[in-house]
């Protein structure tokens, strides 16, 4: 007898079609979520995830409760060190809150004491343009930011200080310890930044009218 093919039901271990610029091996959506929060940044939308994986958003929305019920060691499993969280709108990877302090050890051993030249300016960027997102200081310095916000974040210079509801984007702002390190008591001592900015006139001769 001749089976039909073409009337069985699609399944997830079926390799897909690539034409629409899907991947042509079936991929564990499980770790493929749990890849793509690894090294996110931002809080992920089920939405953003689905699109991603280009794959329907009530399945990665399961994969997502069944990494937060393994990390969280239900059925058996072993608790992790990090837990999987919904925050503004979106999903992030944090540290378990009994762990916060280890990992603060660690960050606060492992980091050489003095700042680099792009976490100097990373951080004036902050501290003048706050309340600001990741990007936005990537905007502004023109270059990849993630690692020189981690840092800053490691040693307490800079916090998340909310998350857009609508974006699910973290802006950050500075700390008390930035301005303990700079022998001020507030913002409002930053030096001004205008006299050091251009003021347009370059590239004009001095009698233009």
């Amino acid at each position: 007898m001749t089976i039909d093919t073409t009337a069985l039901p699609e399944t997830d271990a079926a390799p897909r079609d690539t034409t629409d610029g899907a991947p042509s091996t079936p991929v564990d959506l499980e770790r493929a979520v749990e890849a793509i929060l690894m090294i996110a940044d931002e809080p992920q939308s089920l939405v953003s995830l689905a699109t991603a994986l280009r794959r329907p958003v009530k399945a990665v929305h399961e994969a997502v409760n069944r990494l937060v019920a393994d990390y969280d060691g239900v059925d058996g499993t072993i608790q992790r060190g990090f837990e999987l969280r919904e925050v503004g709108g979106g999903w992030r990877i944090f540290v378990r809150a009994e762990y916060d302090d280890v990992v603060a050890d660690f960050v606060t051993a492992e980091n050489p004491s003095r700042l680099s030249q792009a976490a100097l300016e990373t951080l004036a960027v902050i501290a003048y343009k706050q309340p600001i997102t990741r990007s936005s200081v990537a905007a502004i310095r023109a270059v990849n930011v993630d690692s020189v916000v981690r840092t800053l974040a490691g040693r307490g210079l800079i916090t998340e200080l909310f998350t857009d509801s609508e974006t699910g984007a973290i802006n950050y702002g500075t700390t008390p310890l930035m301005l303990q390190q700079l022998g001020i008591n507030s913002l409002d001592e930053l030096p001004p930044i205008s006299p050091l900015l251009a003021d347009g006139s370059e590239g004009f001769d001095s009698d233009f009218r």
